[in-house]
């Protein structure tokens, strides 16, 4: 069965934002209790912004896989698959070790890693798509605040 370019899009829009949201379920309960009761930086975000951007960011990560997704198969487009899947791993994982585990240096050096393979994952995504790029550094933008956030946090706990 052959999936059409609308269903890809689809399928890319809502596996990014039902996946990213899951992350959630690990947030959501810790931030009244543990992540109220932590020292944060004055430049903390009130908590009510997460939850927009990172829905919006979900979406654009979305319609860049797609873009991807859509072309036709080659090494270049596998291999950006690849380090799409792997960044989007890491962003998962972080939430279970900031939030769930209350590991925030672990987190901070997950959140790292996550950097790196979102630039990893820009960069190849530029060789078959620049929209498909640029759409991803709003994400890339988020997580270098939310890295300067997390050692932050971990600095003043």
């Amino acid at each position: 069965m052959k999936i059409s370019n609308t269903q890809k899009l689809v399928i890319s829009i809502v596996a990014t934002v039902g996946l990213g949201s899951l992350g959630g379920i690990f947030t959501i309960a810790e931030i009244p209790n543990w992540y109220a009761g932590l020292n944060k930086p004055s430049f903390n975000p009130p908590n009510w912004i997460f939850g927009p951007m990172w829905t919006t960011l979900y979406v654009l990560m979305g319609i860049s896989f797609y873009l991807i997704w859509k072309l036709p198969v080659s090494t270049t487009r596998t291999q950006a698959i690849r380090l799409f899947i792997i960044q989007f791993i890491l962003n998962f994982c972080w939430s279970i070790i900031f939030f769930s585990m209350h590991q925030i240096g672990w987190a901070l050096a997950e959140i790292i890693a996550m950097w790196v393979f979102i630039i990893l994952t820009i960069v190849q995504f530029r060789k078959l798509s620049i929209i498909a790029a640029v759409l991803l550094i709003p994400y890339l933008l988020w997580v270098s605040f939310a890295s300067i956030l997390n050692g932050s946090i971990w600095q003043l706990n």
